[in-house]
């Protein structure tokens, strides 16, 4: 893994949120994006060389409604950026982790994505991204 790519922030109004990051970190989202599959509406934001995604559900039976139904608002997942998210998958298993999508999915901000269920990461729900090319 070659770095943290982005912490993921479930958020019941994007809008708003936006709004309220805007003014923590001095600076606009750069990009808002919809990823269909997943039921989710996604606004990032760069500081430095760190990202914050921001996640609002699109439908009530997505990832994120439940988890903001159960959780509330709050950190969603933090990312890894890898080289190759496939040999990642392997070598994960390999160590005893519990991938939650074996095939990798197209993600939002140009990402190939998986993620790492939290029952095997201390709680924390880990995604693996590699930039596909453009």
């Amino acid at each position: 893994m070659n770095k943290i790519e982005h912490v993921g922030i479930a958020v019941k109004d994007l809008e708003a949120s936006n709004l309220l990051f805007e003014k923590l970190l001095g600076r606009s989202h750069y990009k808002v994006e919809e990823v269909l599959s997943e039921g989710v509406k996604t606004s990032f934001f760069q500081t430095g060389e760190s990202k914050i995604e921001l996640l609002q559900a699109t439908s009530e039976d997505s990832p994120i409604a439940r988890f903001l139904e159960r959780k509330g608002e709050g950190v969603h997942h933090i990312a890894f950026a890898v080289d190759d998210i496939r040999m990642e998958i392997n070598r994960l298993k390999k160590e005893g982790f519990t991938i939650l999508n074996e095939e990798p999915q197209r993600g939002a901000d140009n990402k190939l994505v998986v993620f790492v269920h939290p029952k095997s990461s201390n709680g924390v729900l880990v995604e693996l991204c590699q930039e596909l090319p453009k």
